[in-house]
């Protein structure tokens, strides 16, 4: 059985003083890699293990993870659970999307045919419609419909670098362009983008998620910064990242407004008050950790540690 080492720790940057939280990591089979991760409401947490080419399952009541295989050529990225529990995962190696049962542990794939092939799936992101909205790397975006099994995939504006992509609370789909440094809204009837630029011509927007009010926060690639976008003031704002060095990869938003985030610099996982407007920061135990994406359920946020076959859970 593989068994998870807890560790209380917490540390206050930009003389915010943060409340204590426990730090749990739960080791995963070696050589997984995880990447994406995303706690399910019966209390298990699907993972993407991308350099073994499955999909995995923690139990954290018994620190025990299963692997299961996605086939020949699986290279699964992003993830997400619907609200029956099952895995969606988006697979660039397969040029699909995949579905994982919670019951069974079925696997079923769906592969992108005719112009939706070869988009190099990227971010993955579920509305309230059940409808699945993905970003290829290669300059385009899409929507998978589970209920009729249709694709639509459309061409990114901008060419090349969509990466994350975002669903809020009213239905609006946002994505971020890394490449092309800018954030855009997709009419999910026609497939048009509206393009709105990052005001630091330096910045690269890489990650994007919306909280409960629609605001969209950025992780950004170069500029050292984290930054939100009103869409009904139409106005940015951003936020130096403490450290003078950092390197945002993941993002998250937790019930409580606050933005957690993953410097790969600071080796840390970071939680930003937006109303204290401080940073607190919950270094890794171990070096060069490398969380590469972030999520969570009321109460916890959990990272995978690609670097270190290792998921981490910060409850607050």
């Amino acid at each position: 059985m593989i068994r998870p080492f807890a560790l209380a720790l917490c540390a206050a940057l930009l003389c915010g003083t943060a409340t204590a939280a426990d730090i749990t990591y739960y080791p995963v089979p070696p050589g997984t890699g995880p990447r994406d991760v995303a706690p399910a409401t019966d209390g298990r947490v699907w993972f993407t293990a991308q350099r073994l080419g499955a999909v995995g399952l923690l139990d954290p009541l018994t620190g025990r993870a299963q692997l299961i295989p996605l086939g020949t050529g699986a290279s699964p990225r992003a993830l997400v659970v619907d609200p029956e529990g099952a895995a969606w995962v988006a697979d660039p190696g397969l040029d699909a999307l995949v579905r994982v049962d919670p019951e069974d542990l079925a696997v079923r794939t769906f592969p992108l045919k005719g112009t939706a092939a070869g988009t190099g799936l990227e971010g993955l992101a579920q509305d309230r419609n059940g409808d699945l909205w993905f970003t290829g790397q290669r300059g385009f975006f899409g929507c998978f419909r589970p209920a009729s099994s249709s694709v639509h995939v459309w061409p990114a504006p901008g060419g090349p670098g969509p990466n994350g992509i975002t669903v809020t609370p009213n239905g609006e789909v946002w994505y971020a362009n890394e490449t092309a440094r800018h954030i855009g809204r997709i009419d999910p009837s026609t497939g048009h983008a509206t393009l709105v630029d990052v005001p630091d011509a330096g910045a690269s927007p890489r990650l994007i998620w919306s909280d409960s009010r629609g605001t969209l926060w950025v992780s950004e690639a170069g500029s050292g910064r984290l930054s939100r976008f009103d869409p009904l003031g139409e106005t940015w704002s951003s936020w130096r990242i403490p450290g003078g060095n950092a390197d945002a990869h993941a993002l998250y938003v937790d019930e409580q407004e606050r933005v957690w985030l993953s410097d790969y610099s600071a080796n840390a996982i970071l939680r930003f008050n937006p109303f204290s407007r401080l940073f607190a920061s919950f270094p890794s135990n171990r070096p060069g950790a490398q969380v590469t994406q972030l999520a969570g359920r009321t109460g916890e946020v959990w990272g995978a540690e690609s670097a270190q076959d290792r998921l981490v859970m910060i409850r607050y």
